[in-house]
């Protein structure tokens, strides 16, 4: 496929994509910061948890 064609074929699905509205965005910005935080802190804890165990384990 060249190039151009291939960019041509790019432009014409772009058009088709439902982008999200201010709300969603926030909304959706929201929901993966959260569950960012969440899953840092649980590994956190987990990680912590392990370190603590081995340290009492092998001390």
């Amino acid at each position: 496929m060249k190039p151009v064609t291939f960019l041509k074929n790019v432009s014409r699905e772009m058009k088709k994509v439902s982008w999200p509205r201010g709300r969603e965005l926030t909304r959706y910005t929201i929901i993966v910061v959260a569950t960012v935080a969440f899953v840092a802190i649980f590994f956190t804890l987990i990680d912590l948890g392990i370190t603590q165990l081995l340290n009492w384990l092998f001390e």
